[in-house]
């Protein structure tokens, strides 16, 4: 536990947060893991969702029912470049991937390719956009 306190990366608290209540403490990250946590909480909030932080997050939920597309997929990275420039100050964005061009499930698999700054390191996530959020699509 004392290495994860002095991680140059960065430390906080997991995403969920998972409290253990044998130590009385709550479980922490580091480094790649904890950058990667920072990454999936601004791509998941909705700008307006935190009261304090009226700013933060990244609208893709916006993008909900947009055909895919190279529109599509220009904005992904125009909201993303954007959001990760304002919000994570440890990652420089690549660009995007779209892993799945077959929407038809309603679920985009969204590649976000980043570099690590201080280490220089490249690094991705897969972030699952759903297209068509609250539906049953097994019905069309």
């Amino acid at each position: 536990m004392a290495d994860e306190l002095k991680s140059f990366l960065g430390t906080g608290w997991s995403f969920p947060p998972f409290f253990d209540k044998a130590n009385h403490t709550v479980q922490m990250v580091s480094d790649i893991t904890d950058i990667e946590q920072s990454l999936r909480i601004i791509l998941s909030t909705t700008p307006g969702e935190r009261i304090m932080q009226p700013e933060f997050g990244c609208g893709l939920k916006l993008l909900i029912f947009e055909k895919t597309d190279s529109t599509l997929i220009a904005r992904l990275n125009h909201i993303i470049y954007h959001a990760l420039l304002n919000y994570e100050p440890r990652v420089n964005f690549i660009d995007t991937e779209i892993l799945n061009r077959d929407d038809l499930d309603g679920v985009l698999s969204i590649q976000v390719n980043f570099r690590v700054i201080i280490t220089n390191t490249r690094h991705n996530i897969v972030f699952p956009f759903y297209l068509l959020e609250g539906t049953n699509v097994s019905t069309r």
